[in-house]
């Protein structure tokens, strides 16, 4: 059993918050994910609430922070890295997010479409008759 690596540049490969080669997290790594994380949330809280942002500047704002907040779960808590070890769960992550972007769009391409394709109230309420 060989000992855990130190910090040096044989770690520089793997997933931030692991300083061992077994894709386990350390208390250090959990603890910034953690702060990571907190600030993220604390900075969504606070562009939705800002009354000098736009509505359009506050979602995008919210939306960049949700994609930041994602990543530090995925990096520090899940251990997804691009280390050859990881490529099995890069791939079942990558359908994942394209079925959910799929189904998503989808959606929301049908809702957007079904008012133009609705007959109007008053002549359903005249067909009722």
């Amino acid at each position: 059993m060989t000992p855990p690596a130190t910090l040096s540049s044989a770690t520089s490969n793997l997933t931030p918050g692991t300083y061992d080669g077994r894709g386990h997290g350390s208390l250090r790594g959990y603890l910034v994910g953690y702060a990571t994380s907190w600030l993220l949330t604390i900075g969504a809280f606070a562009a939705a609430r800002a009354t000098v942002l736009t509505p359009y500047s506050a979602t995008a704002a919210v939306t960049v922070l949700a994609v930041a907040q994602m990543l530090v779960h995925l990096i520090f808590f899940l251990h997804i890295s691009t280390s050859p070890n990881q490529r099995t769960n890069i791939l079942a992550f990558s359908v994942t997010m394209f079925v959910v972007l799929v189904i998503v769009a989808g959606s929301l391409w049908i809702m957007s479409h079904l008012q133009s394709n609705m007959m109007p109230v008053d002549q359903m309420m005249r067909m009722q008759r």
